[in-house]
C-alpha cells in the first residue's frame, strides 16, 4: 500500500498548493437535491452553503439540511480564514426572522442551520435578531430541528442568555483554531472569551458545539490542548475540518492533514469524553448537524465501530 503524502506539495508552474486527492468532491444529485436547487434559483434564497460554496452542499440539500446566514453579509470583524466581506453592515432588517422561517418552510428543510456575521457595531450585538428569528422558525416550523451557530456577542452574558431564552436543539460557536494562533486566525476575537461563551450555553441547558479547522500551523499536542479545554466546559459536540483558503488575500493553507490523522483525532475525541466527533478533511461545521442534535448519536455509533474492530 502506498501511504498518501501528508505535506502540501507545491507546483513550481504556478506557485498554488496542490490540494490531494482525498479532497476531491462528488458533484451534487439528487431528487432531493434538484428541489432545494430549484427552490433556491426560483426564489432568490440564500444560503451560505451556495455562497460559501461548501463541498458538502449536495449531500446536505439531498438530506433535507441547509445553512441560513443572518443579519447580512457584511461583517465587523475580519478573520484570516473567512471570506465574508467587512466593513460598514446594512441596517438591521426586522423583517428578515420572518422570511427565514419561511424560506425553511418553502424548502421543506428537516434541519435547519443558522449562522451570522459579527454585528459588533449594534448594542445588542444582534442577538434580538437571533431571538426573533429562532422563535419565527420555531413558529412555523415545528417539525424542523435547529442549530445555531452564533458569533461571541464579545462574551457579553445577558446576549448569549437571549440564544438561550430562545432554547435552539443546538448552540455552536466555532473556536477555529488552536490557542496559539487564534489571535492571528481570529483578529478580534480571544480564545479564552469563546471558551467562557461556550461555558454560558452549557450552563444555560444548551447541547454545545464547536469546531476547528486544521492546517493553520497547530501542531497536534495543542490541538489535543484544545480539545480538553473544550471538555472542561462541556462541549458536547466537536467537527474536525481541513481549513481551505478562500482567496490570495487569505491565511495560506500550512499543510493538508492526512485522514488517518483525522480518524485519530477522532479516537482521542471521543476517549477524551466528547459526545460526538466529527473529524474528517471535508467535515465543515454544519456537516451531518441534523445527527448533532441526538444525545448519544455520535457516542453509540462510535463504541459499536470498536466493538467490531474487537471482535
Amino acid at each position: 500500500m502506498i501511504e498518501l503524502p501528508v505535506v502540501a506539495k507545491i507546483d513550481p508552474a504556478n506557485s498554488k498548493v496542490k490540494k490531494p486527492e482525498w479532497l476531491r468532491v462528488k458533484l451534487p444529485i439528487g431528487e432531493s437535491y434538484k428541489h432545494v436547487r430549484g427552490l433556491v434559483d426560483t426564489h432568490k434564497l440564500h444560503t451560505i452553503c451556495e455562497s460559501g460554496n461548501c463541498p458538502n452542499m449536495g449531500e446536505c440539500w439531498g438530506e433535507g439540511t441547509a445553512t441560513f446566514m443572518i443579519l447580512g453579509n457584511t461583517c465587523t470583524r475580519s478573520c484570516g480564514f473567512c471570506a465574508v466581506a467587512t466593513g460598514r453592515p446594512d441596517p438591521v432588517d426586522w423583517d428578515e426572522p420572518q422570511r427565514v422561517a419561511e424560506a425553511i418552510n418553502l424548502m421543506r428543510v428537516k434541519h435547519a442551520v443558522l449562522t451570522s456575521v459579527d454585528r459588533d457595531e449594534l448594542k445588542d450585538g444582534g442577538s434580538i435578531i437571533w431571538y426573533n428569528t429562532i422563535k419565527a422558525v420555531r413558529a412555523l416550523n415545528p417539525d424542523t430541528t435547529l442549530e445555531t451557530l452564533i458569533p461571541d456577542f464579545k462574551g457579553y452574558a445577558d446576549q448569549v442568555q437571549r440564544v438561550i431564552d430562545a432554547a435552539p436543539d443546538v448552540v455552536s460557536h466555532n473556536m477555529e483554531t488552536v490557542e496559539r494562533l487564534s489571535r492571528q486566525v481570529r483578529i478580534q476575537a480571544k480564545y479564552r472569551r469563546s471558551l467562557e461563551v461556550l461555558r454560558m450555553l452549557k450552563d444555560g441547558g444548551m447541547r454545545t458545539k464547536t469546531g476547528i479547522m486544521l492546517g493553520l500551523g497547530e501542531k497536534k499536542e495543542e490541538v489535543i490542548q484544545s480539545m480538553q479545554d473544550l471538555v472542561a466546559v462541556g462541549v458536547d459536540v466537536l467537527t474536525l475540518g481541513q481549513y481551505l483558503q478562500p482567496t490570495k488575500k487569505h491565511l495560506p493553507v500550512e499543510r493538508f492533514v492526512h485522514p488517518t490523522e483525522f480518524a485519530e483525532l477522532r479516537e482521542i475525541g471521543y476517549e477524551l469524553g466528547f459526545d460526538y466527533v466529527e473529524s474528517g478533511p471535508l467535515v465543515r461545521s454544519s456537516y451531518h448537524s441534523e445527527k448533532h442534535v441526538i444525545p448519544g448519536y455520535g457516542r453509540k455509533k462510535y463504541e459499536e465501530e470498536q466493538e467490531m474492530l474487537i471482535a
